[in-house]
């Protein structure tokens, strides 16, 4: 028989780093979750990506057992990386804080693949530039699709 859903809890918790502190305690407290349980799995799980933000998808059942799928980091986050910026611009149409190039934006097109809603690269690869203009990066370079 297939267990029951009772809820789902959406978190952004950094890599190896889960601990019963706020945000994770009290979302999962207030479920009825073993908190602990849930830490030591997703440190044990996300060992490799250690310090970097991961969204994690909690699926609680009925009976307070819970299964997580651990996503890949928010774009935002891999752009500012790329371009090796801090945080984002202010005013993201008139002062630009960095740029990135058609090139990086691909990559991480391609490995963002599972987590979007695009079937091509190219159709992920303009979501991601739209979401770099919007945090205040600029995208150099010509596209591939126009070259």
């Amino acid at each position: 028989m297939a267990k029951v859903i009772e809820a789902f809890i959406k978190l952004q918790v950094k890599g190896g780093q889960a601990n019963p502190a706020p945000p994770i305690g009290p979302a999962l407290g207030g479920k009825g979750v073993n908190i602990m349980e849930f830490c030591k799995r997703f440190n044990g799980r996300t060992q490799d990506q250690m310090g970097k933000i991961l969204p994690v998808v909690i699926t609680v059942y009925k009976d307070k057992s819970f299964d997580f799928i651990i996503k890949t980091p928010p774009a935002a986050v891999q752009l500012k990386e790329a371009a090796k910026v801090k945080k984002g611009s202010a005013e993201s149409n008139r002062l630009k804080v960095g740029s990135v190039s058609w090139d990086q934006i691909k990559t991480i097109a391609e490995g963002k693949m599972v987590d979007m809603n695009a079937f091509k690269v190219e159709s992920a690869m303009k979501m991601l530039a739209g979401t770099a203009r919007s945090i205040g990066l600029k995208v150099t370079g010509t596209p591939p699709w126009e070259a």
